[in-house]
């Protein structure tokens, strides 16, 4: 190898010849084809035709599991338990007990665990036959609340948590035990699955149920006692129990798992009625995505280019939510539309400038 050094002139023109040569890239990106001018299948908007695949960004450290629909499922199932449940503590407690699910989250079990406080009743669940176990958490200000109430008291919670003595504890889980039968019945409008207490703890930390990066869903409840005294409730279910069924899990299938255990003359008669309800149709060809400046700019004569062909479906919107696809025509002098098929996920739908 030479020992020789490069002498100033000649760094001089290595570096030069770095600078024409980098210029001469950027003055080709300038003169070469746009990509959407150059790629079948993109716009000049930046929005695609029916072959453009969608995407979206995907968390590998916290995955979404449950979709849309599973969680809307969930608060259906819920929120009947919300309502028993309310109806029952009032009766066994002889005071007005208000019981309201306010949010239905996924996230993982170590966020869950972090975000509860650190002295709170805890009862391990089973929800037979799913596999694994499930978590109920009663906040302080609402077990202090019941407790006095049972013992005699106006119901007043005490404003320093603590944990509860083994009297306290057998006080609560009569409340545990109303509350898992309310439970059973909203579930079974969902699937067959009996409720069980296998354990109570006053921390979430002495508790593993799930990994710490696993996704849960959780659905926290406000209770309300006596009108005055409020605090939270809150059921913690891993994915794993619910993976065996999670292709059941939508609220279209709850809703007619409950219609079917209506007796067949109520049902009549509720459906009689409906027939006369009148919901709202809508009508998508297509859709598309513009800036504010372009849209500013529009003129009479110009021409839009939209993320559909004329020769594919349009969507049917009922009462604002996607439910068909159909083509468009004519019976005698009447525009119409014929319905071809059903949507059975939102989520999958695309095009319409949903996914712009």
């Amino acid at each position: 190898m030479s020992s020789e050094a490069l002498s100033q002139d000649e760094i001089n023109n290595l570096l030069a010849a770095l600078g024409s040569t980098g210029g001469g890239a950027t003055a080709a990106a300038e003169e070469a084809p746009s990509v959407s001018a150059a790629v079948p299948g993109f716009d000049e908007f930046g929005g695609g035709t029916s072959d453009k695949k969608n995407y979206k960004l995907y968390n590998f450290r916290r995955p979404d599991k449950f979709s849309k629909d599973h969680l809307r499922a969930l608060q259906t199932i819920h929120e009947g338990f919300a309502r028993q449940l309310g109806l029952l503590l009032t009766a066994y407690l002889r005071m007005n007990v208000e019981v309201e699910v306010v949010s239905v989250d996924q996230l993982t079990y170590d966020e869950f665990i972090r975000s509860m406080p650190s002295i709170i009743m805890v009862s391990i669940l089973e929800m037979t036959p799913l596999s694994g176990q499930s978590l109920l958490g009663i906040s302080h200000e609402i077990t202090s609340s019941m407790i006095d109430r049972m013992l005699g008291g106006p119901g007043n919670a005490e404003a320093k948590p603590r944990a509860l003595t083994d009297i306290e504890q057998s006080l609560m889980r009569r409340i545990i035990d109303t509350a898992l039968d309310a439970l059973e019945e909203s579930w079974n409008s969902f699937s067959t699955v009996s409720m069980g207490v296998i354990g109570t703890e006053d921390s979430y930390n002495l508790i593993q149920v799930a990994s710490p990066g696993e996704i849960v869903a959780l659905i926290t409840f406000e209770v309300t006692l006596g009108n005055r005294d409020t605090g939270l409730m809150s059921l913690c279910i891993p994915f794993p129990v619910l993976e065996t069924v999670m292709g059941q899990l939508s609220a279209q299938r709850i809703f007619h798992r409950q219609s079917e255990n209506v007796p067949v003359e109520e049902r009549d008669k509720i459906l009689s009625r409906l027939h006369y309800a009148k919901m709202p149709v809508q009508v998508f060809l297509a859709g598309t995505q513009l800036t504010v400046g372009e849209l500013l700019e529009l003129a009479v004569g110009d021409v839009i280019k939209l993320d559909r062909f004329a020769t594919q479906d349009v969507l049917v919107n009922v009462n604002h939510r996607p439910k068909f696809y159909g083509r468009p025509g004519q019976v005698r002098d009447k525009l119409a539309i014929y319905i071809s098929e059903a949507i059975d996920d939102e989520e999958k739908l695309e095009g319409f400038g949903i996914n712009a």
